[in-house]
């Protein structure tokens, strides 16, 4: 649901009646901010449309919204950019805008600042309204190419800003499960389970295979078989091919409130997925992954091209996202159930196929404002198996995905409907 809170009194309701929700709702000057701080898995944003430019203290009005928040709540703010300050006056002396002029523009870094004084984070800002004229249609197409063009994109006559709330209470998972793609990989199974950690909450090991040729499905079923102190473990055996069709089908079929993907590989060690759920429980971010790319690899544990190549793909999606990406195939993810399921809700309506799973997760989280961080780990070479990855092949779909998201998210050209 969407809440404006505290409509300015020329506002006439367009926007927030041209929003796609099935819940809107407008609060009076003199109501409080909805208290949302006992909701969990809802989906409520508080909007501030204009208000920033029509207040001498922004910090004290996000402070009380802050206080009220929940970690899956978010803050819109709708804000006239501080490079067309003049502009806006003068279109209001000359009567073209039917409203007061504003009295303060916020820059983005003076945004920042009062956000962080508030525990809040922005996790999206899109610049917009570049031309407020159809023009017989060169208004909009300018629209929607200027928030791509560097530099120019600054330019737009009015920014939409994404906050989410930070420094929340620790929130432990009721429950985790741990899904692990694997294909001709029966030499790490058992190992696998041996260093899972202790995860604080009731763990379930899901093993999806696909289609291997040196019995790893038979070594599964033999492991889960076993006795498993504090983890129950769950076979599963994909009917299509590739790693994301198989952690889709474990996903689908976890059970618990948290969602974490291992590559079988165990190249990530089983050991640090305590700092991936540990992040997420204290509230840093909704997605959390792993970058591979910060500290030295262990001996042969990446070949160069393919470094080269993630590298690649991490400042590409990064631009194309408008959020630092430090390294987008890394296999291992954490994501809340609900927020998964709202993922995939959305990859339905962009309609493009991932052959790894992780465009379809980084995609959303950024668009979405869901809040992503990425935890460095040491890359460790394999003990057992060989890569299935086929450099260029992929690479070319990969990067085709990355053109795709460049025309449909950079340039709006997609709006998901309703996730």
């Amino acid at each position: 649901r969407v809440v404006q809170l505290r409509p300015l009194a020329h506002d006439d309701g367009e926007l927030l009646e041209r929003i796609d929700c099935p819940q809107k709702s407008r609060l009076g000057p003199d109501e409080e901010s909805p208290d949302l701080r006992e909701e969990r898995g809802v989906r409520t944003a508080v909007l501030l449309h204009g208000n920033l430019n029509h207040d001498t203290d922004a910090q004290a009005l996000l402070e009380a919204v802050r206080r009220r928040l929940s970690r899956d709540a978010r803050v819109l703010v709708v804000a006239y950019s501080p490079y067309w300050g003049a502009l806006v006056r003068l279109a209001t002396w000359l009567g073209i805008r039917n409203a007061p002029p504003p009295s303060t523009f916020l820059t983005f870094t003076s945004l920042g600042a009062v956000a962080r004084l508030c525990d809040l984070e922005i996790v999206r800002w899109r610049y917009c309204a570049f031309v407020p004229f159809r023009l017989l249609g060169l208004g909009s197409l300018l629209n929607a190419l200027l928030p791509a063009v560097p530099g120019l994109r600054r330019l737009g006559l009015a920014t939409v800003v994404s906050l989410r709330a930070t420094n929340l209470p620790r929130e432990a998972p009721r429950s985790v499960s741990v899904v692990v793609p694997a294909r001709n990989e029966r030499g790490n199974v058992e190992a696998a389970l041996r260093r899972m950690p202790d995860l604080g909450a009731p763990t379930e090991v899901l093993f999806v295979e696909g289609h291997s040729t040196d019995g790893t499905w038979e070594e599964i079923c033999r492991v889960a078989a076993l006795e498993w102190p504090g983890l129950t473990v769950r076979a599963l055996r994909q009917p299509g091919r590739g790693k994301a069709d198989a952690a889709r089908l474990g996903l689908a079929r976890a059970t618990g409130e948290l969602l974490v993907i291992l590559d079988a590989d165990l190249t990530m060690p089983p050991e640090l997925l305590g700092r991936f759920v540990d992040a997420w429980s204290r509230g840093l971010a909704d997605l959390v992954y792993g970058d591979r790319l910060t500290y030295p690899m262990e001996g042969e544990a990446m070949r160069p091209l393919n470094r080269l190549g993630n590298v690649f793909f991490a400042k590409a999606l990064g631009f194309v996202l408008d959020a630092p990406v430090s390294d987008a195939l890394c296999g291992t993810k954490v994501v809340a159930g609900h927020d998964y399921r709202r993922f995939e809700r959305w990859r339905s309506d962009f309609g493009f196929e991932d052959p790894f799973g992780d465009f379809e997760l980084l995609f959303p989280a950024a668009v979405l404002g869901r809040g992503v961080l990425d935890v460095p780990i040491r890359y460790r070479a394999r003990t057992y198996g060989a890569t299935n990855i086929r450099r260029f092949r992929d690479g070319l779909r990969l990067l085709g995905m990355t053109a795709a998201g460049f025309w449909r998210i950079r340039l709006a050209r997609a709006a998901p409907r309703r996730p």
